[in-house]
């Protein structure tokens, strides 16, 4: 079983990637958070950052890019090439509605026809392998055969489908019955995305789909950065082992690196902290009696305050087994 981790705007930058492969791995790839593309001109500084080859090391990692335009989309992956990537990712599952209202990530999948017509000039006009990220369609699941009618035309590398509308976002249920379609596509292979959050998860969507080998996690992977490894125990895979370190100690050396990593980055602590706290929303439920410490995180306007009750936190409290994902599950 193959384990992605899923690309999260404003999370899952080159900071975060570096510091959950260091200190947890476990995930065989990593997609970075979508690049918007303009015509004649290069990467905005951040977009840049994100995908230099100095900054992604011994990481594996696949560029995303998020457009409507065949142009523009040819015009950065050979930007990317250049960098020497060999597969770029394109978005057709972002639910945003500032982005769905401008006809792109799954706002594309109400235009089949111009889905169509873009997909024939991107295939054609580069050697790049490109891998496609999608929903089932932005109004309803009878949209998804028409969407798959057209990507069978097509050389896709490898087909990733979150079994949810647009409309959803992360609500309702993930709809195997309509994933069970792409399953089918010939020659094309497909990674399931969509509520994926423990082993029990993985074992439950297995035994529904024992043909499909590669799986992608993002909010359960950002709730608890040791899941990818224990989704890889659970089909006996392997991966870093309890022991060689304590989680406290683990859950320190890299909560300090993407701090020093953000401070380095950013100017000015509540720009740090900012990004520290969008990390909490989720990690905070790796904690038995966490939300007391939260509170605290989350009032700090200081790095000194914030760093004082983080350390309060992991020396007080013992980390669960695995998180409570019982707030995903809500929100799902």
């Amino acid at each position: 079983m193959r384990v992605y981790a899923a690309p999260m705007e404003g999370i899952t930058g080159y900071i975060y990637r570096n510091a959950h492969a260091r200190w947890y791995g476990g995930a065989d790839r990593y997609f970075t958070p979508f690049i918007v593309p303009g015509k004649k001109r290069g990467f905005r500084s951040r977009e840049l950052n994100d995908i230099l080859p100095e900054h992604n090391e011994g990481v594996p990692v696949v560029p995303q890019i998020l457009t409507n335009d065949w142009e523009d989309f040819l015009h950065t992956a050979e930007i990317l090439k250049d960098y020497g990537y060999d597969e770029v990712n394109l978005n057709l599952g972002c639910p945003s509605g500032t982005v769905v209202s401008k006809g792109r990530g799954s706002g594309f999948l109400a235009f089949p026809q111009e889905l169509d017509r873009f997909l024939d000039r991107i295939f054609s006009g580069t050697e790049m392998k490109i891998s496609v990220k999608t929903r089932i369609g932005r109004d309803d699941p009878e949209e998804f055969g028409p969407l798959l009618d057209i990507f069978r035309k097509y050389p896709i590398w490898e087909l990733t489908v979150h079994p949810r509308v647009q409309k959803d976002f992360y609500k309702n249920r993930v709809r195997w019955e309509v994933f069970a379609e792409a399953v089918k596509l010939p020659g094309i292979p497909v990674c399931y995305n969509g509520d994926i959050f423990s082993p029990e998860d993985l074992e439950h969507f297995r035994e529904a789909f024992p043909e499909t080998d590669r799986i992608m996690t993002g909010r359960g992977l950002i709730a608890d950065p040791r899941l990818a490894v224990m989704l890889n125990r659970s089909v006996e895979k392997g991966g870093k082992t309890d022991g060689e370190t304590k989680d406290q100690d683990r859950f320190l050396a890299f909560h300090q690196e993407l701090l020093e990593g953000y401070c380095r980055e950013m100017s000015g602590d509540r720009n740090v902290l900012f990004k520290m706290k969008e990390l909490w929303a989720y990690m905070i439920h790796l904690f038995p009696d966490g939300e007391k410490y939260g509170k605290k995180i989350r009032k700090a306007e200081r790095v000194a305050d914030y760093s004082l009750w983080v350390r309060r936190l992991v020396s007080e409290q013992e980390m669960l087994p695995a998180a409570d994902t019982a707030f995903l599950r809500r929100q799902g």
